[in-house]
């Protein structure tokens, strides 16, 4: 069994109930699935011991939450080459959140990436919940 850590960035918690629900995926596939908020990762040291992960922010204004660019610097000496991963966010009129998170996490942590970035106005929106538990079922299968 694989343990998937979940890190998610969200103003308004829509970005937090997608997390919550890739967890369930994770978890559908037999594995562990850990879901944290930006703040609850303090170091390396809180991002290691992972088989796979999942990145997630809301995109304000064209942007990632500046605490999910924290978390990004600190993931890039967490040693992540090769483990699977995902990038997922909320959004209400574009998504470049997740596709820099998706983009960084490929180029420049060298991860092993499904196949594209999940971005959803919410998790209770046309479908949302599945798309977000096969998002982690894709990132569980990986392991």
């Amino acid at each position: 069994m694989g343990k998937v850590l979940i890190v998610y960035a969200s103003r308004a918690d829509e970005t937090k109930g997608i997390a919550e629900v890739i967890g369930e995926g994770v978890r559908s596939s037999g594995h562990e699935a850990i879901v944290k908020k930006t703040s609850e990762i303090k170091g390396e040291e809180d991002l290691k011991g992972y088989d796979g992960y999942a990145f997630g922010s809301a995109t304000y204004h064209g942007e990632m939450i500046t605490s999910m660019k924290q978390i990004l610097f600190i993931a890039e000496r967490a040693e992540l080459k090769d483990k699977s991963g995902g990038a997922f966010g909320a959004y209400g009129w574009s998504g470049e959140a997740s596709v820099r998170i998706f983009e960084t996490m490929e180029h420049i942590y060298k991860m092993q990436m499904v196949s594209g970035p999940l971005m959803l106005k919410a998790s209770w929106v046309e479908g949302g919940i599945e798309a977000a538990q096969e998002y982690g079922k894709s990132i569980a299968s990986m392991i």
